[in-house]
């Protein structure tokens, strides 16, 4: 029971950095020390989009399956529970690695139109916004 409390938090701590939140006060260290420009600029239109999981999900989802499975049954009987322990945790890395995300249309202050694609915002047609970049890479979409 000690091993699989201690497996579960491992997971935990792996599966709690997967999501970058668009819309939040972290700040990346590579962000740090850097000069940042901003625009602003009112959403015309936001349209919901699936990101792709990069492969790390399922990669750590294979193996805390496997991990899991092989603690139970004996000889053939934990080969198979191995197995279907790595299947099934790579099925279920991929799913929560996956995020919902938003596709924004962004009509800019200075009259042109961009589109952003984040994760992890609320942001609605209409609202105003401030896309903050570290050159052409953006950091963090914001409400004003």
């Amino acid at each position: 029971m000690k091993k699989y409390l201690l497996f579960l938090a491992i997971i935990g701590i792996f599966f709690s950095g997967c999501t970058q939140m668009y819309n939040s006060n972290e700040v990346n260290i590579a962000d740090t020390n850097e000069v940042l420009t901003y625009k602003t600029g009112i959403v015309e239109d936001v349209k919901k989009v699936i990101i792709k999981d990069n492969g790390s999900g399922v990669m750590i989802g294979a193996m805390s399956g496997t991990v899991l499975g092989s603690m139970f049954g004996r000889g053939k009987g934990n080969v198979l529970s191995t197995l279907i322990g790595g299947l099934t945790g790579a099925f279920a890395g991929y799913e929560m690695d996956k995020a919902n995300g938003e596709e924004l249309f962004i009509k800019l202050d200075d009259g042109r139109n961009i589109v952003v694609v984040v994760k992890g915002v609320d942001i609605q047609k209409g609202d105003k916004v401030r896309i903050i970049m570290n050159g052409s890479r953006i950091v963090r979409v914001e409400k004003i």
